[in-house]
């Protein structure tokens, strides 16, 4: 990647969790970005949580709604509404997106149908960690903004909240342990 990974430390409630981030800038505004947390919660918890379509909103800051509006088998359409104060100025996204589950390898990969993006998917990831009983979360997101959205003075924000998104999930997950 052109810019060295940065790492970010997270504790809370006596809980010490690392987030590990890097962020790509690629042609034509798009930026790539990934960002890795270490859990205790489990496997199934986890998953519960990313796969709770309907109810995303409740726990994924900045995110006014999620509906899932399609299924069948593990492909799943979803409508999702994300909001943000911006240099004083409401701002708010909506995207509608395709996506795929595979919960053998702990992989929900999506990719835009519509929206307010020219381009916007990635991947959510639940590995184990070897000989550990903790497992590692991992969002992928490779975002390309519209000419009205300036992409190079919302990346700050972008990687702020994908950790966010990360460190919600996780509490989630640990408050619902399965």
């Amino acid at each position: 990647m052109n810019n060295p990974p940065e790492s970010v430390n997270h504790s809370e409630n006596n809980d010490f969790s690392t987030i590990e981030q890097t962020m790509e800038k690629l042609s034509g505004g798009t930026r790539r970005l990934a960002a890795q947390l270490t859990t205790s919660a489990s496997f199934d918890s986890l998953w519960d949580v990313l796969t709770d379509y309907d109810r995303l909103n409740l726990y994924i800051p900045n995110l006014l709604s999620s509906k899932k509006i399609f299924q069948k088998d593990n492909n799943v359409h979803l409508k999702q509404v994300g909001a943000q104060d911006f240099l004083g100025m409401k701002f708010s996204a909506e995207v509608t997106i395709d996506l795929f589950e595979d919960k053998e390898l702990g992989l929900l990969k999506f990719s835009l149908i519509k929206g307010d993006f020219r381009k916007f998917e990635g991947s959510w990831k639940i590995q184990t960690i070897k000989d550990t009983s903790k497992n590692s979360l991992i969002y992928e997101l490779t975002v390309q903004g519209c000419q009205w959205m300036p992409i190079g003075m919302i990346e700050k924000r972008l990687k702020k909240d994908l950790s966010e998104n990360l460190i919600a999930v996780d509490r989630q997950a640990k408050s619902s342990r399965r």
